[in-house]
This record gives C-alpha cells, sequence and structure tokens, in this order.
C-alpha cells in the first residue's frame, strides 16, 4: 500500500482540524466525510471541494475503496462505529477518550489484533515537542527519579451534555502521564461535585496511586474564572514545569530539589533545599495533529505501532472508569491493579 484512502466520520468541533492535517498527511488521500448535518457538509464542501460529504457513517464504513476510518463523534459512540470498521477490514483512529469502558476497549484491541489491523487514539499531546522534549528528559534520566506528576486543566465552560469534567479534560493529561511514567497505577481516588444539578460533575479532583513512591494528582474543571493549562513533574534531582498556554517557552526544567537528613529524634525532620539554574529547552514547532496523522497513516503503511496505540488507549480508559466509581463512592479508593 502506497497510499491510505481515508474517510472521516464526524464534522464538528474537532473534526475540521482531522480533515485538514490529514488532508496534509503524507500519502494519504482524505476520500470521504459523514455528518448527519447538512450545514456542516456544506460547509466541508466549501473548504474541501475533492472531499466527498455524506450524511451517513455506513456510506465511509462500507466504502470497498476506503481503507482507514477516523472517527470524530460523542464518546459513547465510538465503540459501535470503531468495531462495525474494525469488521469491515478499516484501519481506525478514535477521537479521545477511545471507549466508554475498559471491556469495549479490550474487544477493539483484540479485533484489531485479530485482523491485523491498525488501532490508534488521537491523544494529540503526544505528538507536541513539549511532550517529546519531556520523555526526553524524563528517559535520560536528567530529573532523576520521577516522584511526582501534578496537573491542573481548568477553564470556564464548554459544559457537556454527556460525560463529566474527569471524562472530557483529564484524557489529555492522563495520557501524557501513562507516555511518561512507565510504571502502572494500582489505585484511583476521585472526587466531585455538580452543580447543574443533573449529576454531572463540572469539578473534579482525582489522585493516581502507585506501588512506589511515586504519586499523580489531577484538577479539572469548567467552572475556573482563569485558563490554565499546567503541569508539574517532580523528580529527586531536577524538577519541570510544563505551561502549555506559553507561546514558545512551554518547558522550563528547575534544578531544585530537596534532601532528608535522618534524625534521632523521629518528631524532628530536617531538610536541605536545594536552588540552581532553570533550562528552557528549544522544542519543535511541528503541529501536533500533523504529527499523529503521519504516524496513523505511515504505521498503516509499514504495519509498525503507532505512539498513541490502542493499548495506551486502555490504560487512559481504565483509570478513567475507575475514577467515575470512585466520584460516585465520595472519593473511596478503586483498586486497578
Amino acid at each position: 500500500m502506497k497510499t491510505v484512502n481515508l474517510g472521516v466520520i464526524g464534522y464538528g468541533y474537532w473534526g475540521p482540524n482531522l480533515v485538514r492535517n490529514f488532508f496534509a498527511a503524507n500519502d494519504c488521500n482524505v476520500k470521504a466525510v459523514a455528518d448527519g448535518r447538512p450545514e456542516r457538509l456544506a460547509v466541508l464542501a466549501k473548504i474541501f471541494p475533492s472531499v466527498k460529504g455524506v450524511k451517513d457513517a455506513d456510506d465511509i464504513i462500507n466504502d470497498t475503496e476506503i481503507d482507514a476510518v477516523v472517527i470524530a463523534t460523542s464518546v459513547f459512540s465510538h465503540f459501535p462505529l470503531a468495531k462495525k470498521a474494525l469488521m469491515s477490514g478499516k484501519h481506525v483512529l478514535i477521537e479521545k477518550p477511545m471507549t466508554a469502558s475498559v471491556a469495549e476497549a479490550d474487544e477493539l484491541i483484540e479485533l484489531a489484533a485479530k485482523k491485523g489491523l491498525t488501532l490508534m487514539v488521537d491523544h494529540t499531546f503526544l505528538y507536541t515537542g513539549a511532550v517529546q522534549k519531556m520523555k526526553e528528559i524524563i528517559d535520560s534520566k536528567v530529573i532523576g527519579t520521577p516522584q511526582y506528576f501534578d496537573s491542573s486543566r481548568i477553564n470556564l465552560g464548554l459544559f457537556q451534555p454527556d460525560v463529566n469534567v474527569i471524562w472530557d479534560l483529564a484524557p489529555h493529561d492522563l495520557s501524557i502521564l501513562t507516555y511518561l511514567v512507565k510504571e502502572a497505577p494500582v489505585s484511583i481516588n476521585a472526587t466531585g461535585i455538580s452543580h447543574t444539578q443533573n449529576g454531572i460533575e463540572n469539578i473534579a479532583y482525582m489522585t493516581v496511586n502507585y506501588d512506589s513512591d511515586f504519586i499523580a494528582h489531577f484538577n479539572v474543571s469548567w467552572t475556573s474564572p482563569v485558563k490554565v493549562r499546567q503541569t508539574l513533574i517532580g523528580g529527586d534531582v531536577k524538577m519541570i514545569v510544563y505551561n502549555d498556554l506559553e507561546p514558545s517557552e512551554k518547558i522550563r526544567v528547575y534544578d531544585t530539589g530537596f534532601k532528608h537528613k535522618t534524625e534521632e529524634d523521629k518528631t524532628k525532620i530536617m531538610v536541605d533545599y536545594r536552588t540552581g539554574d532553570v533550562y528552557i529547552p528549544k522544542l519543535s514547532t511541528q503541529e501536533a495533529l500533523l504529527g499523529v496523522a503521519n504516524d496513523f497513516v505511515q504505521c498503516i503503511i509499514h504495519r509498525q505501532t503507532p505512539k498513541a496505540n490502542g493499548c495506551l488507549g486502555r490504560q487512559v480508559v481504565k483509570i478513567l472508569e475507575a475514577s467515575q466509581v470512585s466520584i460516585k463512592n465520595n472519593g473511596k479508593e478503586v483498586c486497578i491493579r
């Protein structure tokens, strides 16, 4: 296969970005886009007159000339659409989160493996220059052994009608955590509250626990007066601050740390603090979504495993599913070992 013929299902909020980047990707031909709303297909025809607009997803899934399908619809439609596409022999890229449950993710992974098809999740942040640089820094032990991951993703709106704020916002940072930290988590605690009386939490806090001394914490909200997109990653040697709202200097590495002194009197804690220089690494400026598109297409052609593969997508869903149980049980610890 030298060129991948591709169809996109869903031309709402994220669909246009996907079509634009797959249109620019190497060895890819965007053949058709499906959306049930005539006004969205009219927008498609104006911007991409060469791409066929269809009303029904089945028109793409059943098209024998289409090799791969991109699903950019609501989370609860991901599984049935992806399953149908895989059954039809299509490679599949699913918008995040991958599915609404681990059981659904497992079925898709098994089906893709059985049919020898590429299954990928659009965890776009893994393809940013910032996350790639953080992985390089962590893997090369620049910060030493990671000790904590602390993330805030808060802003005013957009309230979702079908999933809570954790399912909406946390997948971004959970995918980054899963990509950067090799250790698997063992349990989840989550708390949250709904201010709209519909049982859908608009503010939530989640802690991901590990067997080691590492810990991860997430603060997500649709009701913040300011927009914050910041992650702190602390190591026992240095620390990283990742601010995604910074136009250029998104990553800062602080030569900052502490050492604990052992005292005979256990009630006293003696700590030595160290502060040093701040390093701001240069980052790749390639659009992350183009990286997603190229990875998907090239993995299909060369039969390779994508960076944001189905197993990574499943791990994110596993944490999300456990957080849902915990949040409905007032923060009870939920084991995911």
